[in-house]
């Protein structure tokens, strides 16, 4: 019995839903269409013209005789030396690599500053002006209290001698929490 009963009330409960949705559709909406016709008339906005293109100016370069800033700098070899003393003795801290060594501070010998080097395996070294160091030829040309200037020499590409200056800076002491 609810069987029967069930279909007609399903068919009467669509009708009236598309009834209901069907007088939703027509609506008077011509104040919204106005104002948006009004609206769109106020906004009109101004692009800017596309600036005019320069024409190319040529540049020329007439620096051919000055030294490259990005190759570094060549060792003279009108002075007898064509690259390091490979006769000489090496020193200690020559075994190292320079990116190993760590300056821990300074000693005052009369006037002549020595600097104290750490290497990898906590050994300390004093070095003086003079001094060997590192793997590339390394020669100390200065102390201070904060910094061990050296000179590196070392073969380029095309197999010449170069060198480059480099600094071991002073290291802190990390303080323990």
């Amino acid at each position: 019995m609810n069987t029967l009963f069930a279909r007609p009330v399903s068919c009467l409960l669509v009708a009236a839903s598309a009834i209901a949705l069907s007088s939703c559709g027509g609506g008077d909406d011509q104040d919204l269409k106005s104002w948006m016709a009004e609206q769109g008339l106020a906004a009109k906005g101004k692009i800017d013209p596309i600036p005019a293109i320069r024409p190319y100016e040529a540049f020329t370069y007439n620096a051919f005789d000055q030294a490259d800033p990005f190759k570094p700098r060549k060792v003279e070899t009108g002075k007898g030396s064509r690259g390091p003393d490979l006769a000489r003795r090496k020193e200690a801290l020559e075994a190292y690599p320079l990116e190993t060594l760590k300056m821990v501070g300074t000693l005052q010998k009369g006037r002549a500053i020595v600097g104290l080097v750490k290497a990898s395996d906590n050994r300390v070294f004093q070095v003086r002006q003079g001094n060997y160091m590192g793997q590339n030829f390394g020669v100390v040309t200065a102390i201070s209290d904060g910094e061990v200037t050296m000179k590196e020499l070392f073969q380029d590409g095309a197999g010449d001698w170069a060198e480059r200056q480099t600094k071991i800076m002073l290291q802190e002491r990390e303080q323990k929490k």
